[in-house]
């Protein structure tokens, strides 16, 4: 059965009029959203405890991270298509009990194994719970202007999570344990549910007669194996056989994922969704976004604990300009939307953050946080909030009613797989340059310090280019550059909740 020819059939009637209670509706939403981000960096942190008390290596703690944000993004496609089939509210409520539980498993880890698989299952019921909560924003909000803010609320949550995670990791692991930056999302996870219930109203959902599993296995397994390929670059070399072997296999499955995706009568992943000239835009500033961004955040945090010498909480406060400066950027970006429209929104927020990664790539041993770190965080930050709220809304723009989930899907997936791809990749380019630098400077007496930083420079060099990749992406593609009726028409439509 295509999907075109798929009936609907109500969870409760659809109220025409807006909903009175929308506005406590959104403060749930955003609460979720937010546990949902900052689960992402909130180990960050506190990953050296966690490493020491599990015994993890070196080699394999970056899967601390990566198990969430791969499990997560290779899985949102299939999320949205889910809560599309399910009901977006339902989905939403199982999303959080799903991750409550995961959560206290990944918090009581007793071993490595343990917690990667942990992270994986959060990752994994995220990725039905975050496009559920994006597209019940776009049809709780029905007015433009109160969309465009509801937008901005989810835009700030969105770019600013990340750091206020990793404010939270470094409280919680001085103060408590690193175990509490996992468990603390159980008592909030639980509330979400429960307000949820009472406060977001059901609408109509899709019946399927399938979810396209094939599409979902492939394109999981093909995301593994890129993310696997890049990893073992670094320890390997890039022209290693298992390298060469791995990232070669991640092109066949992903080859293999397009394909079926083409043919398949219910795909997990419609061709007409990424197709579109300004919706393919945002997806492509977005994966581009996301790798940038989680890899300078690692890069930040060694840097001001293994070079600053700063303990957990003050790397922690040394992140929190970066919440003020992406909260104000999309202050400004949801009030200017409506009126000046995407493109420019966009190409603005992404030039501020080129501008303000490429002052990172100067950083030194003896460079000091407040004249060479603080400026460029502030910067950054700025455009970043300018970016996000315009993306997201741009990644929904026409799409039809029964497409609306896998289209949400597609901005949080995008993100995270390249958060996932970023952090391999970034990683890499950081340890190779690292260990060039070492070799050709190893009688110097800050040689080791001045080598990590050598690496960690060489990473926000990449994170720049992948910035500036962005802007180009957005100038060239993203037509909506002033005030549009699209931009009013995101998902106005009956949705399915």
């Amino acid at each position: 059965m295509a999907i075109t020819e798929y009936t609907e059939r109500a969870e409760a009637p659809e109220p025409s009029s807006a909903d009175p209670r929308r506005f406590l509706a959104l403060a749930v939403i955003a609460l979720a959203q937010l546990m949902i981000v900052l689960d992402a960096s909130v180990v960050i942190v506190a990953l050296p405890s966690a490493q020491r008390a599990l015994h993890i290596s070196t080699a394999d703690r970056q899967w601390v991270m990566t198990a969430y944000t791969l499990a997560f993004g290779s899985l949102l496609l299939l999320g949205g298509r889910i809560a599309d089939y399910l009901g977006r509210r339902r989905v939403f409520v199982g999303g959080l009990v799903g991750f409550a539980a995961a959560s206290a498993l990944a918090g009581l880890s007793q071993s490595e194994a343990m917690l990667l698989g942990a992270r994986a299952l959060q990752g994994a019921f995220a990725a039905v719970m975050a496009p559920a909560a994006l597209a019940l924003i776009t049809t709780t909000f029905i007015e433009p202007e109160e969309r465009s803010r509801a937008f901005g609320v989810y835009g700030a949550i969105a770019g600013g999570g990340a750091a206020i995670g990793l404010v939270l990791g470094g409280l919680l692991t001085q103060y408590a344990s690193w175990r509490w930056t996992l468990l603390i999302n159980v008592p909030i996870a639980a509330f979400a549910a429960v307000a949820a219930m009472r406060v977001v109203r059901p609408s109509e959902r899709v019946e399927s007669n399938g979810y396209d599993l094939p599409g979902a296995v492939t394109a999981t397994l093909g995301f593994f194996l890129l993310v696997w390929g890049f990893s073992m670059a670094a320890s390997d070399g890039w022209s290693s056989v298992r390298t060469l072997a791995t990232l070669g296999a991640s092109a066949v499955v992903l080859g293999t994922f397009v394909v079926i995706e083409l043919r398949a009568a219910n795909p997990l992943l419609p061709m007409r969704v990424i197709l579109d000239r300004n919706r393919g835009g945002a997806f492509l500033a977005s994966l581009m976004v996301g790798s940038a961004m989680l890899g300078a955040f690692l890069f930040l945090t060694y840097l001001f604990q293994g070079v600053f010498g700063y303990s957990a909480i003050k790397t922690g406060f040394a992140f929190l300009p970066f919440s003020a400066g992406i909260i104000s950027g999309a202050a400004i970006a949801s009030r200017l939307l409506p009126r000046v429209g995407p493109r420019a929104l966009m190409t603005t927020g992404l030039g501020l953050a080129t501008l303000g990664m490429l002052w990172w790539t100067q950083l030194g041993v003896h460079s000091a946080y407040a004249l060479h770190v603080l400026p460029a965080e502030l910067i950054v930050s700025l455009g970043m909030g300018m970016t996000f709220v315009p993306m997201s809304s741009t990644a929904l723009i026409g799409v039809a009613p029964h497409d609306a989930g896998v289209a949400s899907a597609m901005v949080n997936a995008t993100q995270q797989v390249g958060s996932s791809l970023g952090t391999a990749v970034l990683n890499t380019v950081a340890a190779t340059a690292a260990a060039t630098y070492l070799a050709t400077h190893m009688h110097s007496a800050q040689s080791g310090l001045s080598a990590a930083v050598h690496g960690y420079t060489a990473g926000f060099t990449v994170s720049a280019c992948l910035l500036g990749a962005a802007f180009v992406i957005s100038a060239l593609l993203i037509r909506v550059d002033k005030a549009d009726p699209a931009l009013a028409e995101v998902a106005l439509e009956p949705a399915l909740s």
